[in-house]
């Protein structure tokens, strides 16, 4: 069995308004396996956003394939891609997207009530995520009251409590000052040295550096990989 999670072949993304044709994404072919930890960076306007939205199933290819966890995902029903995404996929985003009247402990817990999970699984899962990210003495609190670096963290912890395939990040340092990014970078990297697959978006050359492999994209596509070995 391949040990490759997801594999993109000859993956295109054209976005059409007023008859201008856009070529987001122009013949992708992307692996990576498992327990790898992936950077994506280039240019604003290179594909990046759009490709990890491709990834994360939220949006679909115009042309190509991709296969998931060796399931092809490129044509899949609006359904059945939520559910995918909420089994697989654990999103980390620049923007943390928490919501501010829920508490630490309700926003992590939030995506497994989809799920049909029992309570105390529940429980068990977001107290074990957000211990990982050391934020379990702030199970009561809410986003208003945690700093910048806090809410990424607890984000990170709402990622993991389902105990996804991959974690895709866009941007996850964007909104933080240096301090606050380093430390979130410094998580990332220690989950990935417990096993996470992680691929992450970033215009930061100094944090792509973090990952076993650099992706650059220009113009929608890729046009340098390089391997090095993870910043100490």
């Amino acid at each position: 069995m391949s040990d490759a999670l997801l594999m993109m072949d000859g993956v295109t993304k054209v976005f059409t308004t007023d008859e201008v044709e856009t070529h987001a994404l122009a013949g992708i072919h992307l692996n990576l396996k498992r327990g790898e930890y992936v950077s994506i960076s280039g240019p604003s306007g290179c594909g990046k956003s759009t490709l990890l939205a491709i990834l994360g199933l939220l949006d679909s290819p115009s042309g190509g394939s991709y296969i998931l966890n060796g399931r092809p995902v490129q044509d899949l029903k609006l359904a059945e891609r939520a559910r995918i995404r909420n089994r697989e996929i654990g999103f980390i985003f620049q923007a943390f997207n928490l919501i501010g009247d829920l508490t630490v402990f309700e926003n992590v817990e939030l995506p497994l009530t989809y799920r049909g999970m029992s309570g105390a699984e529940r429980k068990k899962r977001v107290l074990e995520a957000l211990e990982r990210v050391g934020m379990s003495h702030r199970i009561k609190h809410y986003p208003s009251q945690l700093s910048g670096g806090q809410q990424q963290r607890v984000a990170v912890a709402r990622a993991l409590a389902g105990d996804p395939s991959i974690l895709l990040a866009d941007e996850p340092t964007g909104n933080l000052d240096s301090q606050n990014g380093e430390q979130v970078m410094d998580l990332l990297r220690e989950l990935h040295r417990g096993g996470a697959t992680i691929c992450m978006v970033t215009h930061d050359p100094r944090y792509a550096k973090y990952a076993d492999r650099e992706i650059h994209l220009f113009d929608g596509r890729i046009v340098e990989e390089s391997k090095e070995a993870p910043a100490a």
